[in-house]
């Protein structure tokens, strides 16, 4: 029960202040999205074992996560090659 309150307590607010206070590089933010949903995941399933609910709520959210990290990814491969790089302050520049 410690660790589940550690994890929604202490884990997911600081991984929230750094994805908003360090917005440089797209790579980072996704890094921090990917932690916060494992934060989650490791939350969720000590919360469903401690009060014996069924996992399938896991099951899919696991899933969405999967989906968000493909998603993720596809567009920082896109980002690097059309704009040579996951810098987001670069995209200032780019507009004539």
């Amino acid at each position: 029960m410690f660790f589940g309150s550690l994890v929604f307590g202490l884990f997911i607010p600081v991984c929230f202040m750094k994805f908003v206070l360090n917005l440089n590089h797209f790579l980072n933010s996704l890094l921090t999205l990917e932690f916060i949903s494992l934060s989650f995941i490791l939350g969720f399933s000590v919360v469903l074992g401690l009060y014996d609910f069924n996992s399938m709520f896991l099951l899919y959210f696991l899933v969405m996560v999967v989906c968000e990290g493909v998603l993720g990814l596809s567009f920082l491969i896109l980002m690097s090659f059309n704009f040579g790089g996951d810098y987001l302050f670069s995209f200032n520049s780019l507009s004539c």
